[in-house]
C-alpha cells in the first residue's frame, strides 16, 4: 500500500468515528440511551440514572429549588411600611395599606391557630388621574405581598391594553396567557384597564378580560392582579362584568397632589439627584407648579413635577456651557429661577 493508499484509508477511519459518534449523539438526544452497538465517546460516559426520566425530573426539581434559595430573601414589613410612609401625600393610600397588613396578619395568625379565615381579597382597583402615585404604589405593594408571605416572588409585570390584545380571533388569549405567566408570583399591573371592555361586544379586549379572569380564579394562591385608570371609567369598567366585580373588591383612590406636595416632590428630587434651590427659585417654583396644575390632567401630577425638573437641568447645562458663569461644584448644583423659567419657555426679567 502507498502513501496515498494510507492517507485514504486514515481519512476514511476518522469520517466513520465521527459518524458513529454523531449517531450516539442523535440516539441520546432522541431517546436518552445510547444506540447498541454504538462505541462510547470519550467523556460521554453515561453516568448512573442519566437515563431515567424520574432522575431527571427530580434533578430539575433540585436545581429549581437551588434557583429559588439564590432568590433575595422578603424585606422586612416594617422597613416597607416605612417606605410607604416616607412618600410625599397619599395618606388615604398610607391608611388603606396599613389596614390590609394588619387584615392579612391577623388572618394568618388565625389560620396557624386552626381558625377558620375569609378568602383573601388580594385584587384590587387604583383609580385616579395620571402621575398620582399608581404604579409607584402598585410595585411597592408586590413587595409587601412578598413579605407577608402573600406572594412567592414579589415582582411586577406592567401592561396596558396593547400587552393583552391581539388582532386576530384566539391569538388575544394566548398573549394574554404568556403575560400572566410572566407575572405568576408577583402583581400583574394593568394601566387603563377600561380600554379593554369601552367597545363594541365584538372587540378582542373581552376576550382578554374572560383570559384573566380564569387566571385569577385558577392562580388565586399566586396572583394579584391590580388594574388601574381614571376614576369614572375604572367604575364602567368593573360594573361592565359580573366575574369583574366579584374578583374586584378592594378600591383604592389617588387624589391629586397639592401645590405644596409638588413643591416637596421637586425638592426631594432635587436633593437626590444632587441638585439645590437657590433661594430666589423656590417661591418661583410654587409660582409654576401653581399655574401649570390648573389643568392638572394634562399637567401630571408627579409625572409633571418630573418632567419640570428635567427640564430645568437642561436650562442648567446651556446656562452654564454658556461659559457666563464658573463651573464649580456649586455652580453644578444649584438651580436658579432663571432655570426654571426656561423651563417653562420664559426669560427672567430685570426686575425678577
Amino acid at each position: 500500500m502507498d502513501r496515498k493508499d494510507e492517507i485514504i484509508q486514515l481519512q476514511n477511519e476518522i469520517m466513520q468515528g465521527l459518524l458513529k459518534q454523531r449517531m450516539q449523539l442523535i440516539g441520546e438526544d432522541l431517546w436518552g440511551l445510547k444506540p447498541a452497538g454504538m462505541p462510547t465517546v470519550p467523556g460521554t460516559e453515561e453516568k448512573p440514572g442519566s437515563a431515567d426520566p424520574a432522575a431527571k425530573t427530580e434533578k430539575k426539581k433540585e436545581e429549581k429549588a437551588e434557583q429559588a434559595d439564590k432568590e433575595e430573601p422578603a424585606e422586612s414589613i416594617e422597613d416597607l411600611k416605612k417606605e410607604l410612609h416616607g412618600y410625599i401625600g397619599l395618606d388615604r393610600i398610607k391608611d388603606e395599606v396599613d389596614s390590609l397588613i394588619n387584615w392579612i396578619e391577623i388572618c394568618k395568625a388565625r389560620q396557624q391557630h386552626g381558625l377558620p379565615t375569609p378568602d383573601l381579597a388580594l385584587h384590587m382597583v387604583f383609580s385616579g388621574n395620571p402621575g398620582t402615585g399608581k404604579t409607584m404604589v402598585a410595585r411597592l405593594m408586590s413587595r409587601i405581598y412578598k413579605s407577608l408571605g402573600v406572594l412567592s416572588k414579589g415582582h411586577l409585570v406592567e401592561v396596558d391594553r396593547s400587552g393583552l390584545v391581539a388582532g386576530y380571533v384566539g391569538q388575544t388569549a394566548i398573549k394574554t396567557a404568556e403575560v400572566i405567566e410572566k407575572a405568576m408570583g408577583g402583581v400583574l399591573f394593568i394601566d387603563e384597564a377600561y380600554a379593554l371592555t369601552n367597545r363594541d361586544g365584538s372587540d378582542y379586549g373581552l376576550e382578554a378580560v374572560d383570559t384573566l379572569l380564569k387566571a385569577m380564579e385558577d392562580h388565586r394562591d399566586d396572583l394579584v392582579v391590580i388594574v388601574a385608570g381614571y376614576t369614572e371609567l375604572m367604575k364602567e369598567f368593573v360594573e361592565s362584568n359580573p366575574g369583574l366585580e366579584s374578583r374586584f373588591n378592594r378600591f383604592m383612590f389617588f387624589p391629586d397632589y397639592t401645590v405644596e406636595e409638588m413643591t416637596g416632590i421637586f425638592t426631594m428630587r432635587c436633593e437626590k439627584s444632587g441638585y439645590t434651590l437657590e433661594d430666589a427659585a423656590k417661591d418661583t417654583l410654587k409660582d409654576i407648579l401653581t399655574r401649570e396644575s390648573r389643568d392638572i390632567e394634562s399637567f401630571g401630577n408627579a409625572r409633571g413635577v418630573r418632567n419640570l425638573f428635567e427640564k430645568a437641568i437642561a436650562a442648567q447645562a446651556d446656562r452654564l456651557s454658556a461659559g457666563k458663569t464658573e463651573i464649580t461644584k456649586e455652580s453644578l448644583m444649584c438651580l436658579t429661577r432663571a432655570d426654571l423659567l426656561a423651563a417653562v419657555g420664559e426669560k427672567e426679567t430685570e426686575q425678577g
